[in-house]
Order: C-alpha cells, then sequence, then structure tokens
C-alpha cells in the first residue's frame, strides 16, 4: 500500500516512520519536483501553503489529490474566517484589512488591542503584527492581503484533533492544553480529567468542519478558552504540532490515524490511557544529555540550526501526572523553555 505526502519536512518524515511500521510505504514529495504518483496512489500533505507550479498545479489535478475543497478553504486566513462564520462557529470578532484601512479604523472595528495576521503563508508567528491603540505603527508591506482580529484575552489554549475516515467515520483525542511563546508552540500537555466537559463540544467543532469540507486525513482546530467557552483561532489540515504527544501517549499516534484514515484501513478510538507531556526543542543544537534521562522519547529533525527552529522534541509519558512533574522540574533544559517549564509544572501539580 502506498501514500504520497507533499511536503517533506518533519512531519512527513513521522508520516514515514508510522507507516514503516504498519506497512504503508509514504512517499514523499518535494514541492519542486516533477515527480506524480501513480493513478491509484492517495495524495494528501503535511502543509497547507506551497508555491503555486506546474507540479503542484498539476498534483492538484492528480485523480488520487485529497482534500482539494479543505486546502482551498482553510490555507487563506479570509477564506477559513468566512467559513468558520458560514459554519456559525464561534472565532474572535474580525475583518478583512482593505488597502484605505487605516490603524484607527481597526480599533474602532475592532478594540484597542488587535492582531494583523498575513491572509496566506504566515506561521508560527511569523506574518503577523500586533496593533495597541495609542501605540503608531507602521503597516507591513502584506497588509493589503490580511485580517485583523480581536486581541482575545483567554485564560489558555487547547487544540482538538481527530481523523476522518473515507467512510465519514470520526475518532479523537482529547482536548491538549498548549502555550506558545512569541507565536511559537513550545509546550502541551495532555490530561485525562482536565477538559471533560469541554470536550463534547470540541468534537462537535471540529466534526462540522471536517462533515462540511468532506474531509479526509487528521485535522485540528486551534481554541482559546474563555468564560468555559470555545473560540476558534485556526485550523489545520494536516497533522499538527499539538499532536506529537500521542507517539508516546495513545495507543496510535496522530500519524499513523492520519495513514490509516487516507487508507480505508481500520479507524479505531484510539486509546489515552494517562498524561503525556511535549516539549518543542526551538533553536538547540543536538544534545546527547536529552537521552540520559529513562522517560524522554526524543525525535530530532535534523534541520540545520537556526534561531527559534523547531529542531525537534521531547515527548513523556506516565499514568501519574505528579510524575511527569517530577521528571519536567528535574529536567535539564536550556533559558528559553524555563517559561514553559513553570506553565507546566503549575498544571501538572
Amino acid at each position: 500500500m502506498k501514500v504520497a505526502v507533499l511536503g517533506n519536512g518533519q512531519l512527513g518524515a513521522m508520516l514515514q516512520q508510522a507507516g514503516l511500521r504498519i506497512g504503508i510505504d509514504v512517499q514523499l514529495l518535494d514541492i519542486e519536483t516533477d515527480f506524480l504518483p501513480p493513478v491509484n496512489v492517495p495524495i494528501t500533505a503535511e502543509r497547507e501553503h506551497w508555491p503555486a507550479n506546474l507540479f503542484t498545479d498539476a498534483l492538484q489535478r492528480h485523480p488520487g489529490w485529497l482534500n482539494s475543497a479543505a486546502f482551498a478553504s482553510l490555507a487563506n486566513r479570509i477564506q477559513q474566517k468566512t467559513l468558520l462564520d458560514e459554519l456559525g462557529l464561534a472565532t474572535a470578532p474580525w475583518c478583512v484589512v482593505s488597502a484605505d484601512m487605516s490603524q484607527d479604523t481597526l480599533h474602532q472595528k475592532l478594540g484597542a488591542d488587535v492582531f494583523m495576521k498575513r491572509a496566506s503563508g504566515g506561521y508560527d508567528g511569523r506574518g503577523q503584527q500586533r496593533l495597541r491603540e495609542g501605540v503608531v505603527s507602521d503597516f507591513p508591506d502584506w497588509a493589503g492581503d490580511a485580517v485583523a482580529e480581536q486581541a482575545i484575552r483567554f485564560e489558555t489554549e487547547v487544540s482538538i484533533i481527530g481523523a476522518r475516515g473515507l467512510d465519514g467515520q470520526i475518532v479523537y483525542y482529547r482536548l491538549t492544553e498548549n502555550r506558545h511563546d512569541d507565536g511559537v508552540l513550545t509546550v502541551s500537555l495532555s490530561q485525562p480529567e482536565r477538559f471533560t466537559l469541554l470536550q463534547p463540544k470540541a468534537e462537535q467543532m471540529l466534526r462540522t468542519v471536517m462533515e462540511a469540507l468532506d474531509y479526509v486525513g487528521v485535522m485540528a482546530i486551534e481554541c482559546f478558552l474563555i468564560n468555559g467557552q470555545l473560540l476558534i483561532n485556526e485550523i489545520a489540515p494536516r497533522v499538527h504540532n499539538s499532536g506529537h504527544w500521542t507517539q508516546a501517549g495513545a495507543s496510535i499516534s496522530q500519524f499513523e490515524l492520519h495513514l490509516r484514515a487516507v487508507c480505508g484501513l481500520p479507524l479505531p478510538q484510539p486509546e489515552q490511557p494517562g498524561s503525556s507531556m511535549m516539549l518543542n526543542l526551538l533553536g538547540l543544537p543536538y544534545d546527547n544529555t536529552w537521552l540520559e534521562h529513562s522517560a524522554a522519547q526524543l525525535h530530532w529533525y535534523g534541520k540545520s540550526l537556526r534561531p527559534g527552529r523547531k529542531m525537534g522534541h521531547l515527548n513523556f509519558y506516565h499514568p501519574n501526572p505528579e510524575q511527569l512533574a517530577s521528571w519536567l522540574a528535574e529536567l535539564d533544559l536550556p533559558s528559553n523553555l524555563e517559561n514553559a517549564r513553570a506553565w507546566a509544572l503549575a498544571r501538572l501539580r
């Protein structure tokens, strides 16, 4: 059985590793290549943004290309926000930024604290600019293709990840709590009882989006939690960073679940018996001391080093969250993860 994946980054590599374990040959497609898979091979993607070129145009006409409606609706923030409004799903107040808009106009529409985000292409905090009333800011050169959103004073950030099969069956992971620093995910926590009351609502939101787009595979929805309600921040039509904990803490990882879904294989509800934690290793060189900890599962991406870049991640799992807290407290971490450590310890304890 074969699957092709558009993109050859770390998500594609982890899909490839998951495929090897269950007998699926995963072919990673570089966005600049001219290789097209055979017509009977399903094609999915590890990313929702890619350049328009002869190869990607041809790929989207391939009989095996999945989720064309989802990528068209979700890769652009204007279209994504419009879809959420059409589906009646809660999100932060927002508007399209037009060429003649001023900062004062945006504040009049959305309040004193506003995020302007590039409509397409921005991720991990890039392609974003914060606008505060009383502080004059020059608009970036991409402001003519952007959305503006009211900045939400949220209690915490969570994500719901699930997979939908070719037959329409959907299974879910429990809500994951996430911390971001400078727009980049630093730590994710999955705890059995933390968001039990919100789980049905989160599943309903994800189901609504998946069914509206006839989506097949793993999808993630990031949400703000405010006053006991979920507001959708962003939707990712792919395996997601906040689901990496499933490699250690679930019977079926998000990567295997995605491959099962796109291949029409059995899609049982993954078991998630204990508490799990994922730490992103941002802008750090390889350090073999991460292998000294008996419980740490290191996933290294093999990228060239760059400040703030996701170089790898560490997964931890234990039935008792207090044990996770003990491990985290004793772990030798760089200074850029100290705030994330304190955040996670407060929630685990």
